[in-house]
């Protein structure tokens, strides 16, 4: 058939259809299409859809109306009735919004140029290369569309065609596909991506789509590192409304905890690898997130690592993850997590797996990461569900070389004896040797010696410590050498004054003997503690000796009993010494660990 004559067909049908659609006649037809029914005429049907020509001329109906359903039509009845609208020559608008639902439609109907010429196909199809692809938000509001229309929409190509759009215009739109974003990883570490504007648009689209959308962006160029901000915004919208800071009963129902379980486990697969290109907060808030659904353990442990790599960066809050056990029997917070988080810090500093070293600090970050996990000791301290393997557990994995000195674990450990009053003699010295006494400092040293919650020896060797490190003090100013002459000089300056170096001095000899006097009082409570027992003892001997008396009973009476060795008189006679307990003025006995001491 000729154009011409094509075109003389197409105008009589339009005609036809105009003269239908404006006479009162009577319809032929009846569609069902889902819910929906739409009385119709067969002749602007059957000239436009190859679909129906099948449907009429299998129909058994021998009445004069037919009836047919279709029940599956993309786009349901709201398609079907602009596909009528065009079989009946009624202008309406293509958009953004509907190009998607014709297109398929007009496929699923079979609306090609077999049977009409400028059919919906290549009307649609036209719209669609030349306006909807032509700009990004376009593009993206089409793939939106298509994700209800699978999988005729992935058989007509517009998936992978919005795709392959969007991905080639976001490397033109964004920074990091450009020549000069070909940064190295020390830049990346100083340097934060920046959101780019249509970032918030793709937010809009399906996991999957997303995923799709990122894979083809990177296969164009695309920076992973610069997938940052855009995977921060996807997981903050589609994982909104989680209760991942706070403990009860889970409130999601199984449906929406599987589709949120797929999104998390995606967005964990895209994250960058390069170091510090996502925040400790928003890892954090993945992993809370990944507990809390219940993710692959594989899932976890990839947040776990990234967060351990990072840990320098993190604050208290960071580390607060909360249990997510749902019943009073557990601790309150997560301490098996951060443990682990803890572990993989230190496993990357010792081998020093590590994406770049140029411009760290590694020996900052290791006492920042010391000073965060005292903080998170003295945190989780009051929990009383905290047992005492955790705590010691994660407090000795702590590096000595991260800490300067020792309140911080001071603080923790009595915080942790204050919320733990029953536990044995045995176990409050366990958690006492977290800290060296060694490394206390004079104002945490003056609240432990008057700490009762302290085990007796602990808080002597508070005060021994203080002793020598007073002690060293006055010898090293004592024997610290005569100032060099002063050399000539154009101006003749006045001599030093010794008054203030007097008045130090004496300051240091007045501590020196307030903590011999503080000795003193230590000793005579344990003599006289020591006298008590003695008397307590001896009243027993003769109240025993007086009901069952016998002549070798009374003969050893006349003798003195000899002093019975215990602890406490050991401990009573060693105070007497300089060196009360035998421990070396210098070293250390166990991992150092930094923080403020408690006030209780």
């Amino acid at each position: 058939m000729s154009a011409k004559k094509k075109d003389l067909l197409s105008s009589a049908m339009k005609r036809t259809s105009e003269w239908i659609s404006s006479q009162e006649v009577s319809s032929d037809v009846t569609v069902h299409v889902g819910e929906a029914s739409f009385s119709l005429h067969k002749f602007p049907l059957l000239s436009k859809c190859g679909l129906f020509k099948k449907l009429v001329s299998e129909s058994t109906n021998d009445s004069d109306a037919t009836v047919i359903k279709i029940p599956d039509i993309p786009g349901s009845s709201e398609a079907f009735e602009l596909t009528t609208k065009f079989c009946y020559g009624i202008n309406f608008d293509m958009s953004t919004e509907n190009i998607a639902m014709l297109r398929c439609a007009s496929e699923y109907l079979e609306m090609t140029e077999e049977h009409s010429v400028e059919n919906l196909v290549s009307r649609s199809e036209a719209y669609f290369n030349e306006v909807a692809l032509k700009s990004l938000s376009s593009a993206i509001t089409v793939l939106h569309k298509s994700e209800e229309l699978l999988p005729i929409a992935e058989r007509v190509k517009l998936v992978s065609r919005c795709i392959d759009a969007i991905a080639y215009m976001t490397c033109q739109e964004s920074q990091f596909c450009s020549p000069t974003s070909n940064n190295s990883n020390s830049e990346v570490v100083s340097k934060q991506p920046v959101v780019d504007w249509w970032a918030e648009d793709l937010t809009v689209l399906r996991i999957d789509s997303f995923q799709r959308v990122l894979i083809a962006m990177m296969a164009r160029g695309f920076k992973q590192y610069g997938l940052g901000p855009v995977l921060m915004l996807y997981a903050q919208k589609s994982l909104r409304g989680l209760e991942i800071f706070g403990k009860g009963t889970k409130k999601i129902e199984p449906k929406q905890e599987h589709e949120k379980r797929v999104i998390l486990e995606t967005i964990v697969s895209l994250l960058p690898r390069e170091r510090n290109a996502m925040s400790v907060s928003f890892l954090s808030m993945l992993l809370r997130a990944a507990i809390y659904l219940e993710t692959t353990v594989a899932c976890r442990l990839d947040l776990e690592k990234r967060m351990g790599l990072q840990l320098p960066q993190a604050v208290l809050d960071d580390l607060l993850i909360p249990s997510y056990s749902f019943t009073g029997e557990h601790s309150l917070f997560d301490t098996d997590t951060v443990q682990r988080i803890l572990m993989n810090y230190l496993e990357f500093e010792v081998e020093g797996v590590r994406l770049s070293n140029n411009g760290v600090d590694l020996a900052g970050d290791m006492e920042r990461v010391g000073k965060l996990m005292e903080t998170y000791l003295a945190e989780i301290a009051s929990d009383r569900n905290v047992s005492l393997q955790k705590f010691t557990g994660l407090a000795e994995l702590i590096p000595e070389q991260s800490r300067v000195t020792e309140d911080g674990m001071y603080r923790a450990v009595d915080i942790y004896l204050k919320a733990h009053p029953n536990m044995s003699d045995v176990e409050r010295k366990k958690v006492c040797s977290l800290m060296d006494c060694q490394k206390l400092s004079r104002e945490a040293c003056a609240h432990a010696a008057q700490n009762d919650r302290l085990p007796v020896q602990t808080i002597v060797q508070v005060l021994y410590y203080e002793q020598q490190r007073l002690r060293g003090e006055v010898t090293n100013d004592s024997d610290s050498p005569a100032p060099p002459p002063p050399q000539p000089a154009a101006t003749v300056l006045p001599p030093p004054k010794l008054s203030s170096y007097n008045d130090e001095l004496s300051k240091v000899k007045r501590e020196n003997q307030d903590l011999k006097l503080e000795l003193l009082k230590m000793k005579m409570k344990l003599k006289e503690f020591e006298k008590e027992n003695n008397e307590k003892k001896s009243s027993t001997t003769t109240t025993m000796s007086s009901n069952h008396s016998s002549p070798r009973s009374t003969a050893s009476m006349d003798k003195p009993p000899l002093p019975r060795k215990s602890f406490i008189n050991s401990v009573s006679k060693k105070l007497g010494k300089l060196n009360p307990f035998g421990i070396p003025p210098r070293g250390r006995t166990k991992p150092p660990k930094d923080r403020r001491h408690s006030i209780s």
